[in-house]
């Protein structure tokens, strides 16, 4: 055994130590945990300590870990083999359950990530238009492929930049970016770039700036451009699929898009995403069209038997639940923080506590909030067994594995931990 620390050997292995940024804890200046195992709402970590987790691992644990049905499929599928390189009929038997669940899904490709889901859309979008610009929104992600790492501009007119060194001023200057929530934004945008765009692709509830609902009319006024100038409409609900609704965010908010992109919950946890939409875009993709597509390990049995355990688990008892426990706890946190320069945003099972006072209805807002006091809200909330979303732009996951008194702790807890944090 190393009478090395998990963290100084990861150091010397992974850069900063992770293998995924956020995982550092950089923006909340805290050291990183490393889990030993999960189950229901909780974690325990390598030293022993029990949290109560509001992760999920960002989103897809809405049954909560180790739930036994899942399990059990995972377990059932890896009897029969882990990989195969080839067609298998699970990943037959999840495709027909999305599709069941979002029509707009006409036909679906399955990938291993969301990057992928999102990059594929894309590139999808740009093939079917002929066109080769696409609008995306300061504050939403959408993984890490070079088209969408690019910051805003200096107006709403300019092009974007690039946020990243790797990305180029070529495929920045294909990226227009504007503010969430400004459709006049996007009609200008539409205007200065006339036949050229091929796609807008949005968060229709903005979860990695925090949670940010749309407000009435915008993503409708989205899908319209879209319409308008033959644009391609994509809506990308890798976090909000079958989160939100039993046909996800699409279903809750009414939207028709051409393109849909999905993760997290459609595996189940396992690395599995997807995209789909209208068969006619669909049918561009290889081997049918032009556009190329490819990924050995698409459609792998076992995240493929996770994912369809855990959508045949989500039914409308389920989703009543969620939203009973989302409408709870945002109570209860407006309670405990009354007074405080603070804000709760929610959406469904979706939430986020902002150290502003509100409303936060893009990043303009999110760029003010006192993100040095949210460090130490999120380190005292650790510290009180509570395991929150490492950075103030990003959301709460309430799973159907959480009680009551976790709930109530969490709220009790924040109104402690968020006086003491703006004491500094």
């Amino acid at each position: 055994m190393s009478d090395l620390s998990w963290a100084e050997r990861a150091r010397d292995l992974f850069p900063g130590g992770v293998n995924s940024p956020v995982r550092a804890f950089r923006n909340v200046g805290a050291e990183p945990f490393f889990v030993k195992r999960a189950e229901g709402a909780r974690l325990w970590t390598e030293e022993g300590q029990e949290l109560v987790d509001w992760i999920g691992s960002w989103g897809p644990m809405v049954v909560g870990h180790l739930h036994p049905v899942v399990k059990a499929a995972i377990e059932e599928a890896l009897a029969e083999g882990s990989s195969f390189g080839a067609c298998s009929r699970r990943e037959v038997e999840l495709g027909e359950e999305i599709r069941a669940r979002m029509p707009v899904a006409e036909m679906l490709r399955l990938v291993s990530s969301g990057t992928e889901a999102t990059m594929s859309a894309a590139r999808l979008a740009r093939g079917f238009t002929n066109k080769s610009k696409i609008v995306k929104f300061r504050g939403c992600y959408h993984g890490h492929s070079d088209s969408f790492l690019i910051a805003a501009g200096s107006g709403a007119l300019t092009f974007g930049n690039p946020s990243s060194p790797g990305v180029t001023e070529g495929t920045a200057r294909d990226t227009l970016v504007a503010e969430y929530n400004d459709l006049p934004a996007v009609e200008a945008l539409f205007a200065a770039n006339p036949d050229e765009i091929a796609c807008v692709i949005v968060e229709p509830v903005a979860g990695n700036m925090g949670l940010v609902a749309p407000q009435p009319g915008y993503l409708e006024g989205l899908q319209s451009l879209c319409r308008e100038h033959g644009a391609l409409f994509i809506v990308d609900e890798v976090m909000t699929g079958f989160r939100l609704a039993r046909g996800g965010a699409t279903e809750r908010l009414g939207l028709s898009p051409d393109l849909v992109t999905l993760g997290k919950i459609a595996g189940g946890g396992l690395p599995l995403a997807a995209f789909g939409g209208r068969r006619e875009v669909m049918e561009k993709l290889s081997p049918l069209g032009p556009v190329y597509q490819a990924g050995t390990l698409s459609g792998n049995p076992l995240a493929c038997a996770a994912g369809l355990a855990t959508l045949r688990l989500l039914d409308d008892a389920l989703y009543s639940r969620l939203e009973a426990k989302g409408e709870f706890l945002e109570a209860a946190l407006n309670e405990a923080l009354a007074g405080l320069p603070l804000c709760v945003q929610r959406v469904g099972s979706m939430l986020t506590v902002f150290v502003h006072p509100g409303p936060v209805l893009s990043m303009r807002e999110v760029d003010n909030c006192d993100r040095e006091a949210f460090g130490r809200f999120f380190r005292g909330m650790l510290a009180e067994g509570h395991f929150l979303p490492p950075a103030q732009f990003e959301a709460f996951f309430i799973s159907d594995a959480h009680v009551q008194d976790d709930l109530a702790s969490l709220a009790a807890a924040a109104g402690r931990q968020a006086r003491l944090a703006l004491a500094g």
